[in-house]
């Protein structure tokens, strides 16, 4: 069972005799407390998607909630649900759109190595790859002559997404994202 600081964002963990999924947290040092940090987690349940904030210690123990990761790839758009494919077995998985509003951003249909997050049966969250690798639409034009190194400029992704690349990229190129970061990372292996 792990401590509050232990927990990352979209953990399942058991809290009021529900199942809930952590989607933010925030950390805070309060001033004259001795030593100890305040983690303020804002929590969807699983089953009915409502919203609880809760505060927690660093040492409170909260237990992991019992999920299955399943392989799938990204199917559809079904008005405000994307519809996600087992890649085993090509059981269809539901999300809303708002759910999963984060990392929508890099997903397009070629997206790899993506895990649907499944409690009692039922999709609550995915997992995205460490990386994934998406067209640039928008920049503006490479300068010639810019180095790796050099100067960033905005980019924005075949899905919406908009992040700093260096200069000597252009639009077309395929780049290779951070997805924890929403960092640029390269460019894509052709």
């Amino acid at each position: 069972m792990p401590k509050a600081s232990d927990i990352k964002k979209n953990t399942a963990v058991e809290y009021n005799n529900s199942v809930y999924i952590i989607r933010d947290i925030e950390r805070s040092v309060p001033q004259g407390r001795s030593g100890g940090s305040l983690y303020r987690m804002r929590m969807y349940d699983v089953v009915t998607g409502s919203k609880l904030d809760e505060t927690f210690k660093d040492s409170d123990m909260l237990p992991l909630a019992d999920l299955i990761r399943r392989n799938a790839m990204y199917s559809y758009l079904d008005g405000e649900e994307l519809v996600f494919m087992d890649n085993e077995d090509y059981t269809p998985y539901n999300l809303n759109k708002d759910i999963i509003a984060d990392e929508v951003l890099f997903i397009d249909e070629n997206t790899q190595g993506i895990q649907v997050v499944l409690v009692d049966g039922a999709p609550v969250a995915i997992e995205l790859p460490s990386s994934v690798e998406l067209e640039i639409v928008e920049t503006s034009p490479s300068i010639k002559g810019g180095s790796a190194t050099a100067r960033t400029k905005p980019a924005t992704l075949s899905t919406g997404l908009t992040i700093q690349v260096p200069e000597h990229i252009s639009t077309g190129d395929k780049i290779k994202i951070n997805t924890a970061e929403h960092k640029f990372m390269g460019r894509a292996d052709k």
